[in-house]
């Protein structure tokens, strides 16, 4: 990935976002660009134009951090734009960020035993961890129930991008298939910024903007977000509809890991569903356990 491509470009739709009316400034008249112009962020920033205009040609290198906190005020930036922003600061200064190691291979190995055992302790929940690459790297017993049609035949490591966009399932499995979309592409892209030596985000980004339309116009947009808690609704094919709370927890001992726990309210339908998905998933194991 260019870092002054990412820079230039991400400044450039965060400023077009913006209004006069949301930036506190009058607004004027003959505007030729959507959102504030650089003269405006600028003054907001207390930085002079030329010098912003510099950051949004993408030269942030050596960018102090008191003045990306002033253009990420000036711009309204969220706080994991803010985050996405020191990330590509940290690149075009050489600085890895999260302590990940630059260039690593691809880790498809089996997660490690102890992992594995946590996440099999969670018996009332969806438990399931993904890297940074949204590929599906080891569930709970209702996790592989629950994403049996993300995990299919078992052919290749599951990968939540690609399900999401390649594989037409995805828009019965997720009724709010666009809100995920979305989701989706801007988690990646702040990994991507997290990480811009990664190859395997790199590929991935590659082969979804090359197979998917929808991919590439949300790609285009510079979104970025993280997970970290919410609801979400599925329509699974075996139980119905779920609506379900998560809670993202970093793995510190794996960087760019993270487990996902989906659960549901107590007494809800869902969580009777849940508890259904999870007979079915007993039920089936043991149907397909070869006698000793």
């Amino acid at each position: 990935m260019d870092n002054r491509a990412e820079v230039r470009e991400f400044l450039m739709t965060r400023r077009a976002h913006l209004t006069t009316e949301s930036a506190g400034l009058p607004a004027g008249t003959n505007r030729r660009v959507a959102g504030l112009r650089r003269s405006e962020v600028a003054m907001l920033a207390g930085v002079s134009v030329e010098y912003y205009s510099k950051l949004e040609r993408g030269a942030i290198a050596g960018a102090s951090a008191s003045v990306l906190d002033a253009v990420s005020r000036a711009l309204q930036l969220t706080d994991a734009e803010h985050s996405h922003l020191l990330d590509l600061a940290r690149a075009a200064d050489g600085i890895p960020s999260s302590g990940r190691n630059r260039r690593r291979a691809v880790k498809t190995a089996a997660p490690r035993p102890s992992l594995q055992w946590a996440l099999d302790s969670i018996t009332d929940a969806v438990a399931f961890v993904r890297d940074q690459r949204q590929n599906l790297i080891a569930t709970n017993a209702l996790g592989r129930a629950f994403y049996s049609p993300v995990i299919g035949d078992g052919g290749r490591v599951p990968n939540l991008a690609r399900f999401q966009f390649l594989d037409p399932a995805a828009h019965d499995f997720y009724p709010d298939w666009d809100l995920f979309a979305e989701m989706c592409v801007a988690v990646i892209r702040a990994e991507a910024g997290r990480d811009p030596h990664d190859k395997g985000i790199q590929d991935l980004v590659g082969e979804l903007s090359t197979r998917s339309d929808v991919f590439r116009t949300l790609w285009a947009a510079h979104n970025v977000r993280t997970h970290g808690s919410g609801i979400k609704r599925f329509h699974h094919p075996v139980v119905g509809e779920l609506t379900l709370v998560y809670e993202e927890l970093a793995l510190t001992a794996e960087p760019g890991q993270v487990m996902l726990i989906y659960s549901a309210e107590p007494g809800s339908p869902s969580a009777e569903r849940l508890g259904l998905l999870a007979s079915w998933a007993a039920e089936s194991s043991v149907r397909t356990t070869p006698p000793a």
